[in-house]
């Protein structure tokens, strides 16, 4: 059985693929009263099923007036992957978030088999022995964020 979660993502979903424009513009309390929960619930589904890892990108603006923007990462050459990749500079770096980032830039055809597993292969914490941390995902992520640039770029 499908649970709240699901669905709310469904109808995000089935909303994205109704609109006429790159995007679809909603309200965190209307999507809440829609599906009787929470604004917390809809933050979590947002957080959790529409990421950039999972080729979404999500825009908020609080307030009155404020609205929920989720634009559908279609092309990654039209929509500029050097932008999310310069949220790896303010972001904490998690591994696990960049295997996800690399999968599903791999299926859009973004990078070759060969070229996602060299990257992936940066993530392993055995390359970084002696290192703390810290220092660890600090190394990890400026080289995730290079190698993907330069592959990238290369594919524009």
């Amino acid at each position: 059985m499908a649970s709240l979660t699901d669905h709310i993502e469904d109808y995000l979903k089935k909303l994205l693929a109704l609109s006429t424009r790159n995007y679809v513009e909603i309200q965190r309390a209307a999507l809440a009263r829609k599906f009787a929960c929470v604004p917390s619930q809809v933050n979590y589904v947002l957080d959790s099923r529409f990421s950039p890892a999972r080729g979404y990108v999500v825009e908020s603006r609080r307030g009155g007036g404020g609205y929920i923007r989720i634009y559908r990462i279609v092309n990654p050459r039209s929509l500029g992957w050097v932008e999310i990749l310069s949220r790896l500079e303010t972001d904490s770096f998690d591994p696990v978030w960049a295997q996800q980032f690399l999968k599903r830039i791999y299926e859009e055809k973004a990078l070759s088999r060969r070229e996602a597993q060299m990257v992936k292969s940066l993530l392993r914490d055995e390359h970084y022995r002696g290192l703390s941390g810290e220092e660890r995902r600090r190394l990890q992520k400026r080289l995730f964020r290079a190698s993907l640039e330069a592959i990238l770029k290369s594919s524009y």
